[in-house]
């Protein structure tokens, strides 16, 4: 009979499967919830020897929160194919697989969790919304946004995170249809905001003559069509 011998790993390897390991479980609850001990525990290791490792909890959730901000700011990438809109929707489908992957986890993130006024923290979290805000304007094809453009981008990114995290509580909405309206708002900021900037003007254009007819936009566009031809009121017959 044979018996299993554990392996020794070194330093940096054991490192990233307690980073691994914390991320599964922060992933599952919300990290405030989660004990050294359990960590311990799912790595097969004693509680003193993690503190070997990462001097307290709080730079193991900063190094779990780095590698989850690393894998949400490469699912923003996209390949610059197609209308707009469907590219904007392909990212908004990642990153609601990522919101569900590790929902405790993103609240945490947004919110602070145990990392409630850290720098690390706060770096990590504006790290990935300016690499969205930067994805975005690379879709757009500007190199020099106006002051109501970045205003629109940064918004909507903001937008995101909000709706992401109220869907959380409940997905009482379609996951499907809430990534499409996303999209939509998008477009409706743009189109607002185009009353008073021509560059936006131009964009907005830029954007609506790009839509697909089975695309976000295209689609959009055709339920606003439907909307205000049942709300224009009939002429009455003289």
């Amino acid at each position: 009979m044979t018996t299993g011998v554990r392996r020794r790993m070194g330093v940096e390897e054991r490192r990233q499967q307690l980073i691994g390991v914390a991320l599964e479980l922060f992933s599952r609850r919300s990290p405030e919830e989660v004990a050294i001990d359990e960590i311990a525990a799912a790595a097969g290791i004693s509680r003193p020897l993690v503190y070997h490792y990462f001097p307290g909890k709080l730079s193991l959730y900063e190094a779990a929160l780095r590698r989850a901000a690393d894998d949400l700011t490469a699912r923003l990438t996209e390949p610059p194919e197609g209308p707009v809109g469907a590219r904007l929707l392909r990212v908004m489908g990642r990153v609601f697989d990522f919101v569900e992957d590790h929902g405790p986890g993103f609240s945490a993130l947004l919110r602070g969790g145990p990392a409630a006024g850290s720098s690390t923290a706060s770096a990590l979290v504006d790290g990935v919304r300016q690499a969205a805000y930067e994805q975005i304007l690379a879709h757009l094809e500007v190199t020099g946004p106006s002051a109501r453009l970045e205003l629109v981008v940064r918004s909507w990114v903001s937008l995101v995170e909000s709706t992401a995290l109220l869907w959380l509580d409940g997905r009482r909405v379609d996951r499907a249809e809430l990534e499409a309206r996303l999209v939509g708002d998008f477009a409706a900021m743009v189109a607002v905001s185009a009353a008073y900037d021509e560059e936006l003007a131009a964009l907005a254009a830029r954007l609506l003559a790009g839509a697909s007819a089975g695309g976000p936009l295209g689609d959009l566009a055709g339920r606003l069509g439907a909307l205000l031809a049942a709300a224009d009121p009939e002429p009455v017959p003289s």
